[in-house]
Parts: C-alpha cells; structure tokens; sequence
C-alpha cells in the first residue's frame, strides 16, 4: 500500500498521507515518497494542489522508530550532508511544497505535530478542523525543529510566540493557532473547505497563478528594489501574452458590465 496517494483531477492535485493506523506518523520510508510525490508534481498540469491526511489525524510528527533507526549512524551524514541544494532529505520535506510553482492548501484535522506541522507551514494555505491541536513538537524529545520549518515559521509567527512554542512544546488548539497564525481559517470539514478553496484557484489563470506565488515569494525575502522589479518582470510577461490578455480584458469587461 502506498504511503502517499496521489488523485489528479479538474486542474487539481488531491495528495493523501497515507499511514492512518500511525496518525501518520512519517517513517523513513514515507518521508521518500513524499519527497517523491513532490518531485513528481513539478512542472505536472496542475494548478492547485491539497495535503490531506487519512484517517484519525494528518500527521503525528516523526515515526520514533524511524529516529532509533538512525542511532549509531554518522550525523554529519546524515543530518548535516546537503542533498537537495541547501537542504538535508528531512528539510526538503517540507521545503519541496513550498518550491511547487502552484498553491499548496494543507487541510488539517486531528492532531498536526512536529513534522507534520514542519509539512503544513511549507502550505500557502492551512485549513483545520474545529477539534485540531497542533504543535512544534520537537523540545519534548530533546530536539529543535529541524525539517524546513525554520525558514518557514518566522514568515506567519511573531518572534516570541515562535520562541514560546518552540521552547514549550505547547499543545495549541485550533482557536488559539488561528490567532497566531499557524492556520489559514477554521472549518467543520477542512477537506471539503479546502478543495473548494482549490478549485477556486485552478479556475484562474495558470500562468498568473504561477507568477502570483513567484512574487510572494519574493516579497517575503527580497529587497524593494529586487520586489518592485519582480512586479515589473511578472506583469510584462503576463501583458505579453496574446491568450492572457484576451482574458484579461474579458474579465474586465464583466467586471465594469
């Protein structure tokens, strides 16, 4: 049985964590297919993708065997060795979802802990359940955050409340995660929310889609000069396409109409 499931349909990408009788819990081997999933879905005819988990929960966090499994082995192998240009295999995790050219929504239910909150902060979007608990889990085992969220917590956390669940290991329920920032919007049945959400966006434009998270992305790390040319840069190569700009006059006309 596959780990990760994959369904494709209406310019949208439904991928499934696929472990339910663990919550989840990402073992060695899902972590690679996850990966695999990800890398699979680059350049793939989509326009939105959704990350959902089967069963009780979307992730637990990180499999304890898949931990023990390490012990003895070389940690500057394999911790500290780049293998996907920056990252480790554990960063890239998470990191692979921010990288996709198209919006990720991760709907949330159950509990969302240590990667599996790694996994759902690499998301555009997150969705929860009413009854979510979710957590930077890794301080209870002695460990910091360590699969990609570090780059990505400090763009939707403040610094002290990032600070605080880190150095707490906190169980935070869904009205106070919303309040931070650690989820999108609430709602009784986050997978449907979620595809809706989707097929919203699969709707738009492919190529703005992909240059309207290009440019977020720049936003967030870039300079105002680098910012304001990527503006620029995105809008002429949109404007200078005969088929986008047909759209984009239509648009306007049933707009102004």
């Amino acid at each position: 049985m596959s780990l990760v499931t994959t369904e494709i349909a209406d310019g949208m990408a439904r991928v499934t964590l696929n472990r339910p009788d663990k919550m989840n819990a990402i073992s060695l081997d899902m972590l690679d297919e996850v990966l695999a999933v990800a890398d699979n879905l680059r350049g793939a005819d989509v326009n939105c993708v959704v990350l959902s988990g089967a069963g009780r929960a979307f992730c637990a966090g990180i499999d304890i065997t898949a931990l023990s499994s390490l012990l003895g082995q070389d940690m500057n192998e394999v911790v500290v060795r780049r293998t996907h240009g920056d990252a480790n295999r554990f960063q890239e995790f998470s990191l692979a979802w921010r990288k996709l050219e198209v919006p990720v929504i991760a709907a949330l239910h159950g509990v969302c802990f240590g990667a599996g909150m790694q996994l759902a902060i690499a998301a555009d979007i997150r969705v929860a359940a009413p009854e979510t608990k979710l957590s930077i889990m890794e301080m209870k085992w002695g460990l910091v955050p360590d699969m990609g969220g570090m780059m990505l917590f400090p763009k939707v956390l403040r610094d002290d409340v990032l600070r605080r669940l880190t150095y707490t290991a906190e169980v935070v329920e869904v009205q106070q995660a919303l309040a931070f920032g650690l989820v999108t919007e609430i709602a009784d049945d986050p997978l449907t929310r979620a595809m809706e959400l989707a097929k919203q966006i699969a709707a738009q434009s492919p190529s703005a889609i992909r240059a309207a998270k290009r440019l977020i992305t720049e936003a967030q790390t870039g300079t105002n000069a680098s910012i304001l040319m990527a503006e620029s840069v995105e809008q002429a190569a949109l404007i200078g396409q005969p088929d986008q700009m047909a759209a984009v006059m239509r648009g306007i006309s049933k707009t102004s109409s």
